[in-house]
């Protein structure tokens, strides 16, 4: 992959966005806490159609949180991490430790053969889609296959807290909780078409990820598209990322760059 070889890399500064201050810490700690707060009293009242932009803004958070999580860049320890992926695990109705295993493989084979993950990237858009359940199935196939005795461990003991959780909700019957159930598992279906297939479809060696530039739509997905510059810092915090964007286009002024939407 050509830009990753382009020895202009080294002159651009990083480290310097890896330093969260403690506010930093704090918001991406609860970026998600307001909206499924908020998705939760709609649905509590069954105002369920004003409670799914709230659903939606919650999966999105919260898998921008997972996904700092990943790379340990929530500026907290590994064992509050842990607890982190954990517990979006029982909220988003899938482990969390099955994603990361599969993702940290797209970094490091990235739009190969080996590389799970970004397998629908290469369908049309209606493709990935509809491959969305099996997309989900094959993360956590593959990490229970290939994964170490840790990596199989977190797996097995995030499914049985979803199933728990599952059956609490089912067996008792809370109609909110119900709700929470649907709308997460409509959100795990359209993973690969959102979290995927958006930011490497139509992409190649050359130009292997995209990214976004809009400042209105970066701050409505809340900067979760700097994509290219995720892929090329992988320990800057998505927070930082809108900063990184401005450091790699001053170094790096002719690199081709294709926008997610």
């Amino acid at each position: 992959m050509n830009i990753l070889h382009d020895p202009r890399l080294k002159d651009i500064r990083w480290q310097d966005l890896t330093r969260l201050s403690p506010k930093d810490v704090f918001v991406e700690n609860a970026v998600s806490a307001p909206w499924i707060t908020a998705s939760w009293i709609l649905a509590w009242y069954e105002l369920y159609w004003f409670a799914v932009p709230c659903s939606f803004m919650f999966f999105l958070t919260a898998l921008r949180q997972v996904h700092n999580g990943f790379h340990y860049t929530l500026g907290i320890s590994r064992g509050l991490t842990w607890c982190v992926l954990f517990l979006n695990s029982m909220l988003m109705l899938a482990s969390m430790h099955a994603v990361k295993y599969n993702h940290l493989r797209h970094h490091k084979h990235c739009l190969n053969d080996e590389d799970i993950e970004g397998r629908c990237a290469r369908m049309p858009a209606w493709k990935a889609i509809l491959y969305g359940p099996v997309f989900i199935v094959q993360l956590h196939v593959t990490a229970l296959r290939s994964g170490n005795s840790t990596v199989i461990r977190n797996v097995i003991t995030e499914l049985l807290a979803v199933a728990i959780f599952i059956t609490i909700v089912c067996t008792f019957h809370i109609r909110f909780l119900q709700y929470h159930l649907i709308a997460m598992l409509i959100g795990e279906c359209m993973t690969s078409f959102f979290a995927v297939w958006t930011v490497h479809h139509d992409c190649d060696e050359e130009v292997f990820a995209r990214t976004q530039r809009s400042w209105w739509k970066n701050s409505f997905t809340y900067q979760m598209f700097y994509h290219l510059e995720h892929h090329l810092f992988p320990q800057v915090p998505t927070s930082k990322l809108p900063e990184l964007s401005r450091r790699i286009d001053k170094i790096l002024p002719d690199v081709e760059m294709k926008e997610v939407f």
